[in-house]
């Protein structure tokens, strides 16, 4: 049986996958391509229409979720205008060294593993920060400031304090009224889209712990204002991408039909979600995808197509797990919260 010309049990396939990465990008801020566009290959669809059309559906995505997270007060729009600036940059120097690497005849090889061991390393990092912070860090508790609002200096990291540190003139005030140079803010900016147009991704992953651990913007307004740079990036490069017919509708309308009510779930979790377990998944997710993304890789490499069909597996019950461990954490601090409350009530 076939809807809109597509068999039915791919379009409640998509339609689940969509809401289960809608949850994860308005969670996170990532815009879902490193799941989108491989899961899209291993199915069989052509490369250009795989990126093309992952890339569309990461634009209507960033879109809803950017929305939810204006009404809650986490986009910091002055700090996401200069990410757009200084990321544009460093995708076009990514670019750059692509072409170059694929003249020598090394792109994909150097691509992959560098694919790979960034998103495991990001994810080992933030999940080893989060469980070493877990219950002795003041920062989370599902009560997250909006972004105009102060916030406690102890909770910013570390590596965000030295380099505050450096007062290079300009100096700027992001969210929470943290004092930052300018340059560093580009500088940030532009080594993120540096990778992101190295590796041909979003680059949400690299952006949102960047703009923590770096720069010190609270979670909640690091995933907002990522989500703002990502409606503009994902924007130009799905238009792109249309014009030479990389985008197959009937693929991104059932993604985007599910992650509409996904990314709403997912940006209003991150009002309510502990901050802690907000990073905790964060690097999971990291780790899960750097294995499917691995076994991918190997698959390609080695000819066996089965390593393709592991990764494939991999990436949804990834997905699956952990908007499932989001959902599950809101509906929990959700009660606890009531049953605080009622006493009170009473």
């Amino acid at each position: 049986m076939e809807l809109f010309g597509i068999a039915l049990a791919t379009l409640v396939l998509f339609v689940g996958f969509g809401f289960m990465v809608g949850v994860l990008f308005g969670f996170f801020g990532m815009g879902g391509s490193f799941l989108v566009t491989p899961a899209l290959l291993v199915m069989g669809y052509p490369a250009r229409v795989a990126v093309g059309s992952g890339m569309a559906f990461v634009f209507g995505t960033a879109v809803i979720a950017t929305l939810k997270h204006h009404d809650l007060g986490q986009v910091d729009y002055k700090l996401g205008g200069l990410m757009i600036v200084g990321t544009s940059v460093g995708i076009e120097v990514g670019r750059i060294g692509v072409f170059y690497l694929e003249e020598l005849g090394l792109a994909s090889g150097v691509i992959g593993v560098t694919y790979v061991v960034l998103l495991g390393a990001i994810g080992v990092f933030v999940t080893r920060n989060a469980l070493k912070n877990d219950g002795s860090d003041s920062s989370g508790g599902g009560n997250h400031e909006a972004a105009d609002e102060g916030i406690d200096p102890d909770a910013i990291p570390d590596i965000a304090k030295k380099i505050q540190s450096y007062r290079v003139p300009p100096m700027m005030t992001i969210a929470g009224g943290i004092q930052v140079s300018l340059w560093m803010v580009l500088g940030v900016a532009f080594a993120t889209g540096l990778l992101s147009g190295f590796l041909g991704v979003g680059g949400g992953f690299i952006r949102m712990p960047a703009m923590f651990y770096l720069i010190g913007v609270p979670v909640p307004v690091a995933v907002g204002t990522d989500l703002f740079e990502i409606v503009f990036s994902g924007g130009i490069g799905s238009f792109l991408y249309g014009l030479e017919g990389g985008v197959d509708l009937s693929i991104v309308a059932p993604l985007l039909a599910g992650s509409a009510l996904g990314a709403r779930i997912g940006s209003a979790a991150t009002g309510i979600v502990d901050e802690g377990d907000i990073k905790i998944y964060f690097g999971l997710m990291l780790l899960g995808g750097s294995i499917a993304v691995a076994f991918q890789q190997a698959g390609d490499y080695l000819g066996i197509e089965v390593f393709n069909t592991v990764g494939f597996a991999l990436i949804l019950l990834s997905a699956f797990m952990v908007s499932g461990a989001v959902i599950y954490s809101t509906i929990t601090t959700m009660r606890s919260q009531a049953s605080a409350s009622a006493p009170s009530a009473d």
